[in-house]
């Protein structure tokens, strides 16, 4: 069954699959940079020697960072809306398979870190499932206005950390000179052990980093995370998702998208004009990008609502259904960039620039969603939506 098929049968709506089909483009362009160097400083390790390499992290900072994530998270929200439907259709209780699903996520995203990345969101995700479970009742209007100040909150604890370095900084600069000196030999550290270590002294690795980065990441991170999956929940029960021609597409194309675009390449800027990405500096840059990242994405979803309303061309379909298998993407670009970088691969890491890398992602990410497009044209979900699928129903639908 075509892809045009299929929905016409399911009623299935194209731009959810377009968005997070685009997503995935930009998540793997953001993510490589935590493959192919060590993950407080990425590129600053090494791969910014040429104008080139500046141009192309300058560029997907400015249009993906802290956006794709965002997407991502805003589809999550619109996916439990999604599976209550199903449940509801089926008379079936709600809360067992929804559990299930999200213990499935964390059990994926363990093996996520073991066996590829050290950044992995499936855990997060999964945990925050749970709390997003008790808002499946909620209105409207309550989800749109906590998820908006759970996203403030996040962009308030930015601008904490980044108040804190400047604090240490100005205060204390011995402290910052320790904090430093830890900081370089962890980065010592990861780069002998991804450029030549085993696969188990990789893994190891990974999971040292993984707890750091939940650590200081996760307080900032979580906040957002769950107030997109709420915003995403919203969207769906507001029905604007069902309908591209929308006014707030349009407002989020003309007005949302350029006030992000343009704050985004502020951010960039100052987070960027400072050698070391850890000082007060580039955290405020940092945070002007995050307090720019709803406006962007949501005017990246206003563009895509815009193509989705066009006549069905193959190039819309053969994306869309690549957008349909999101999860196999996501998990299969770790997979190939893990093999790319890693010492028990190629070993390539911290050997290529910026421009290289960001051109290496761009290629993978586009096989990625290609595979799963063409996987759909044989078979009715991708094999990691199979597997979780049936792990969430056992196997009964």
């Amino acid at each position: 069954m075509s892809y045009l098929d299929e929905n016409a049968r399911t009623g299935r709506i194209i731009l959810p699959d377009l968005v997070r089909a685009f997503a995935l483009l930009g998540i793997v362009l953001v993510n490589v940079a935590y493959f192919a160097y060590p993950s407080e400083t990425v590129y600053h390790a090494g791969g910014l020697n040429t104008g080139w390499d500046k141009a192309a992290f300058f560029g997907v900072n400015s249009l993906f960072l802290m956006k794709s994530y965002t997407l991502f998270s805003f589809m999550f929200g619109v996916g439990l809306a999604y599976q209550m439907k199903a449940a509801e259709r089926h008379g079936a209780a709600f809360f067992p398979s929804y559990f299930r699903r999200m213990l499935g996520l964390i059990l994926l995203g363990i093996l996520h870190v073991t066996c590829a990345f050290l950044a992995d969101i499936l855990i997060i995700y999964g945990i925050l499932g749970i709390v997003l479970f008790l808002f499946r009742r909620a209105g409207t209007q309550t989800l749109l206005w906590t998820g908006g100040v759970l996203v403030v909150i996040q962009l308030g604890i930015a601008l904490l950390i980044a108040a804190g370095l400047y604090l240490l900084e100005k205060f204390s600069p011995e402290a910052m000179t320790m904090m430093m000196a830890e900081i370089q030999t962890s980065i010592d550290t990861s780069t002998a052990t991804y450029s030549t270590g085993s696969f188990p002294d990789i893994a190891a690795r990974r999971w040292t980093e993984w707890v750091g980065v939940v650590v200081f990441a996760g307080p900032l991170q979580a906040p957002g995370i769950l107030g997109f999956f709420l915003l995403g929940l919203a969207a769906e029960r507001a029905g604007i998702l069902a309908n591209p021609s929308a006014r707030i597409w349009a407002k989020a194309r003309f007005v949302f998208l350029p006030i992000g675009i343009l704050f985004s390449v502020i951010g960039t800027w100052m987070y960027l004009s400072n050698e070391n990405p850890l000082s007060s500096r580039s955290m405020f840059g940092f945070a002007i990008i995050m307090a720019a990242a709803p406006f962007s994405s949501f005017g990246y979803i206003g563009l895509i609502a815009k193509w989705s309303e066009g006549p069905m061309t193959r190039a819309k379909a053969f994306f869309a259904r690549g957008g349909t298998s999101s999860l196999t993407a996501y998990l299969m670009q770790s997979l190939i960039l893990s093999l790319v970088f890693c010492g028990y691969g190629l070993g390539l890491y911290g050997k290529i620039g910026a421009f290289g890398c960001i051109a290496m992602a761009v290629g993978t990410g586009l096989f990625t969603v290609s595979f799963a497009s063409v996987w759909r044209t044989r078979f009715k979900r991708g094999p990691l939506e199979m597997l979780l699928r049936n792990w969430t129903y056992l196997g009964r639908r």
